[in-house]
């Protein structure tokens, strides 16, 4: 398929996955909301461009927060979160694998360590900025942080249920 419908697919069903399904769920306890949208981010392919991956984010936030009715929220976070994701995949992947531009971070192209780590990084960075605009202060600090990892945990949680369901393993090289 081709990768401009793949994706646009992708933010399609990310979205209405995230508006219908995820919202609609109560909040686990006082710390866990689950969040998977923005995964359409961590799936673009390796060699999307910074400037490309920070519009798609900023589109991607703005557009969950038109039906979510949270001005700029998620497009400030997605936005950061574009424009980050170079940086961390260059960090934990050789040149050449991170230049390659038809391969998409998975576990099947990075190995399940490197794509733990991608993850995690990402999300937290995420649902930190997520919180800590929604906040606009930090509050209790313990309450910040505890509810920073606890959304962390469920989105990754989250989001390693659909890598394999999905079944996006290709083989690693």
């Amino acid at each position: 398929m081709n990768n401009v419908i793949k994706n646009s697919v992708r933010f399609v069903l990310f979205l209405l996955v995230q508006i219908i399904i995820l919202n609609e769920v109560p909040p686990i306890h006082q710390f866990i909301t689950p969040y998977l949208y923005f995964t359409f981010i961590l799936w673009m392919p390796f060699g999307t461009s910074r400037l490309s991956l920070t519009l798609l984010g900023f589109l991607l936030g703005y557009a969950l927060d038109v039906f979510t009715n949270t001005p700029g929220l998620h497009a400030a976070a997605c936005t950061l979160l574009g424009y980050v994701r170079p940086s961390i995949l260059n960090l934990l992947l050789s040149q050449e694998t991170s230049e390659e531009f038809n391969r998409e971070p998975s576990v099947g192209s990075m190995g399940w360590g490197p794509f733990l780590i991608y993850v995690m990084i990402l999300t937290f960075v995420h649902h930190f900025y997520l919180v800590l605009l929604e906040w606009l202060q930090f509050g209790n600090f313990v309450y910040f942080i505890g509810k920073v990892v606890a959304t962390s945990l469920m989105s990754v949680l989250l989001i390693f249920v659909v890598e394999l369901v999905m079944n996006r393993r290709k083989l690693k090289r």
